[in-house]
């Protein structure tokens, strides 16, 4: 879902008022193909950007000041630009926004007072990545054309949500929301930092199935699952001393290796060291065309995080297997964080009425709501508008 100019620079002037013509940023939000839970081990992803988007407008202000209206949240908050460095977080949405401020100015950028006017099409707890939209589009606004390479805005903005919001997330959706390009997937290695541009097959429609739930797990297991896949580097290091993350272990190296590893790591492991070797196959099945191994891949990877990694939710896995038993449906897995947020499904261009009616009958009949549909359509990276 696009936002015309005219609407946001309409909604800046009724907010901000004065004459000033505000520069408008747009930074998209993103679903992810496969590779889950692998960004932060430094292995594979593969995702694509969505139309779905984060938009700022922003003009400057003389005042030294910061002001951040929000209008999806209805919500001001004003920061002094000379205070920028001490500043402490406050644990809701502005954090992302200071921080990113606050990462501006660590790198010797000019940081100057402006009005910031944010409106996002994301669905928050979606798990589609609204809060690295928030970021990459903020981001462009207060550098205000400033010159920065791709990678170190991707970067910058990645550090802002681990030291000052406090997640400690891997590149993949900062990473996707600037280098993502239109109708196309992208292969991130996340240790290397390199790229590569995936086409996806014709024949091929992704959407996306929010639960509309978000369970309060989800923060904490996080932050568990980061810290049970160390766990299991330094037991396989016992054995395989140059193992510096999980993206160095094979699936074969691990299970020859079972014995050192404590249970749940173990199994952390296993899901993080087959996932990617799914990501590897993945890609291959797409270049060649080969939509039932990439549904096979995708079902794959729903059972590890499901069994292995323990990220999915009744909700997920009923839209899941929903999903598996409709006709034309060529594969679906849970994506993002995990308990709660959407599925990623793969199905027939020619199947998607019936997808969406049956998973709304049956969701409906089974949790009394209704599940809201994304149509994901491979989009362009940030940038301005």
């Amino acid at each position: 879902m696009s936002v015309a100019p005219a609407f946001l620079s309409g909604q800046f002037e009724q907010h901000f008022g004065g004459s000033a013509t505000p520069a408008l940023y747009r930074a998209p939000g993103r679903t992810n193909l496969i590779g889950e839970h692998t960004d932060y081990c430094l292995g594979f992803v593969l995702p694509i950007a969505l139309e779905l988007a984060c938009y700022t407008a922003a003009a400057p202000a003389g005042d030294g000041l910061l002001r951040i209206y929000s209008a999806n949240v209805g919500e001001t908050r004003e920061i002094p630009v000379e205070g920028i460095l001490n500043a402490e977080p406050r644990r809701d949405w502005s954090d992302y926004v200071v921080g990113v401020a606050r990462e501006i100015a660590r790198l010797g950028y000019a940081l100057r007072g402006r009005d910031l006017l944010i409106h996002s099409t994301v669905p928050a707890g979606a798990g589609l990545s609204s809060s690295a939209a928030l970021e990459v589009s903020c981001a462009l606004a207060l550098l205000d054309g400033q010159p920065i390479q791709p990678l170190d805005l991707a970067l910058l903005c990645q550090r802002a949500e681990r030291e000052f919001v406090g997640m400690p997330c891997g590149i993949m959706d900062q990473y996707v929301s600037v280098f993502a390009q239109e109708g196309a997937a992208v292969k991130i290695d996340c240790r290397s930092l390199e790229s590569a541009i995936v086409p996806l097959p014709a024949g091929l429609a992704i959407l996306a199935v929010n639960s509309m739930v978000k369970h309060e797990l989800s923060g904490s297991a996080y932050r568990d699952r980061v810290r049970e896949c160390g766990e299991a580097v330094a037991a396989l290091q016992t054995r395989y001393p140059e193992v510096k993350s999980l993206r160095d272990v094979t699936p074969a190296q691990l299970d020859a290796a079972a014995a050192a590893v404590p249970e749940v790591p173990y199994r952390r492991a296993r899901h993080v060291t087959t996932e990617n070797a799914r990501v590897e196959a993945f890609e291959e099945a797409s270049r060649r065309g080969d939509l039932k191994a990439m549904g096979e891949l995708l079902v794959a990877s729903h059972r590890s995080l499901q069994h292995d990694y323990e990220v999915s939710c009744e909700e997920l896995d009923f839209l899941v297997d929903s999903a598996l038993a409709v006709d034309g449906v060529i594969g679906a897995r849970m994506t993002g964080g995990g308990f709660g947020g959407c599925t990623v499904n793969l199905v027939r261009p020619a199947a998607v009425d019936a997808f969406r009616a049956a998973l709304t009958a049956r969701y409906r009949e089974r949790y009394g709501r209704e599940p809201e549909f994304y149509e994901c359509k491979p989009s362009r990276g940030a940038g301005k508008l």
